[in-house]
């Protein structure tokens, strides 16, 4: 896994208040010859609860590319800074079965600024092509409390009740289903997942950090709880499929979870919903 150093210096530094565009930039980042250490990819999916595999797992090149959604993030002409930021949905498409043997182009740019009801929130769109063909597309979107377009602003400050993102078909999570599986969600998931992800928004590490955003402990990552549900379901997925995902409540660590699916539907919950996701074949 290839990494983006200084990233985190960069978006320390974008709390700094400052004005800020009210516009995505054009830019689109690319990375070419990105290949896979078999070493982290089995770090991956232990943490994740993925069985050992060569095949990769359809959350898996958000790993690598995120430091080049951590560089777009953390520039200057973005919308909001990165630190606090919440990932509120994501839809992932597996063109075909992905492998470590594969060498991988990576671009990521960022589209889709529009109001949220709690702020504003942006698409970050990523692509792994393999011999110039894509093989699997990423459109994760991210809330910021952001204030009024042009104003100074510290950073944004987002409070534990519901986040909703964009509506995606599949359950509804007003009456939890009977669960197929219960969790055990420790207190060190999110510094587990954030050593192999490289996101270490503390939100999701530190308590103090959670805390200066809103929440009283740390929280999960939303694409460790994604890639959770996906293991579950590992060897009855198409070869090839899109997976929408909407977070709903934060886990906050430690947590007990359960876990239900029917058909391509599936659901992640405690005493309140904290995910709703749907598979469709591509």
């Amino acid at each position: 896994m290839t990494s983006v150093p200084g990233t985190t210096l960069r978006a320390a530094l974008g709390l700094i208040p400052r004005r800020r565009p009210d516009r995505v930039p054009s830019t689109e980042l690319r990375q070419a010859g990105v290949t896979v250490d078999r070493g982290h990819l089995a770090a991956y999916d232990r943490i994740c609860g993925f069985r050992l595999s060569d095949e990769l797992p359809a959350t898996y090149p958000h790993v690598l590319a995120f430091p080049l959604a951590m560089r777009l993030m953390t520039a200057t002409d973005f919308p909001f800074p990165a630190i606090g930021l919440v990932h509120i949905a994501n839809r992932v498409t597996v063109h075909r079965p992905l492998t470590a043997a594969m060498t991988y182009d990576l671009v990521v740019h960022a589209e889709a600024l529009r109001p949220h009801p709690r702020g504003r929130q942006v698409d970050l769109v990523a692509t792994a092509s393999v011999g110039g063909e894509p093989v699997w597309t990423s459109v994760s979107t991210y809330l910021s409390r952001s204030p009024t377009p042009g104003a100074t602003v510290s950073g944004p400050t987002v409070s534990g009740a519901t986040v909703s993102g964009p509506a995606v078909s599949g359950p509804t999570a007003d009456a939890p289903p009977a669960a197929t599986a219960v969790w055990r969600v420790p207190a060190r998931a999110g510094i587990d997942y954030a050593a192999v992800s490289g996101d270490r928004n503390p939100i999701h590490t530190s308590r103090i950090g959670a805390r200066l955003f809103g929440f009283p402990r740390p929280i999960a990552h939303g694409m460790w709880s994604a890639a959770r549900c996906l293991a579950s379901l590992e060897g009855r997925l198409p070869e090839r499929y899109t997976v929408d995902v909407r977070f709903r409540q934060p886990i906050l660590l430690p947590a007990t979870v359960s876990f239900a699916h029917a058909g391509g539907a599936f659901q992640l919950f405690g005493r309140k919903p904290h995910l709703a996701g749907q598979v469709t074949p591509a």
